[in-house]
């Protein structure tokens, strides 16, 4: 059966999408207009309680948070496509590491500062410039620590592309376009490197031209 991925316009929704892409798994796509309250609808709240992006259903399965469908994905097709995962159980516990690392202290700021300098001026909404001039410290502060680590491993979790790269891709590609803060990437050699290689990978090229966000159709 086909697996069915909900809302992939979205940066959230893409960690998902990228990952389907990388397995070579087909997929379908079922668009949920948060501008319209769809995410609210009983129907979607049955599959998603909390009524968030994305959701995957595989037959009568289902499973939320992008991060979360990550592992499933790469767990259940392991045999196909590139491993994300690692081919020990030591690569293992530092791809789940990274993927920490990256919902817990990267992400944080880097939505505080997409909230407010792209989403909150189309929301007619003012920006927070000191949540915008912290948001900013403590993002270049998180990317110090990559700049170490990504000074003696290709990628994060070693020398193999993983799940914890491609998790970084949707509010990265936000951060060096239209939040204007590319020099937090460029300015650190190795950290520009490690995103020249994973953003220049054909799956993301091809999540970024199939499924592109028109900023009218907000949130996030």
């Amino acid at each position: 059966m086909v697996l069915t991925i909900y809302a992939p316009l979205f940066a959230s929704s893409k960690r998902a999408v990228v990952t389907l892409v990388e397995k070579g798994v087909p997929f379908e796509t079922v668009h949920v207009d948060l501008m319209k309250g769809e995410h609210r609808k009983p129907e979607y709240i049955a599959i998603q309680p909390f009524g968030k992006i994305p959701v995957l259903t595989d037959g009568d399965y289902k499973i939320f948070e992008s991060r979360a469908i990550m592992r499933y994905v790469a767990e259940k097709y392991r045999s196909q496509g590139p491993d994300l995962l690692g081919k020990t159980i030591e690569e293992r516990g530092q791809v789940e590491q990274w993927l920490d690392v990256e919902a817990t202290s990267y992400h944080p700021p880097l939505l505080a500062l997409t909230l407010n300098i792209v989403f909150a001026p189309l929301m007619g909404f003012p920006a927070d410039e000191n949540v915008i001039k912290e948001s900013e410290e403590k993002l270049g502060e998180v990317l110090d620590v990559y700049e170490a680590q990504l000074s003696k491993n290709e990628y994060l979790a070693g020398d193999f592309v993983s799940l914890a790269d491609l998790a970084h891709l949707p509010f990265t590609e936000y951060l060096v376009n239209e939040i204007g803060k590319a020099y937090l990437i460029k300015d650190r050699k190795h950290v520009s490197a490690w995103w020249d290689k994973i953003s220049s990978r054909p799956a993301w090229k091809e999540v970024c031209e199939k499924y592109a966000l028109p900023l009218s159709a907000l949130p996030l």
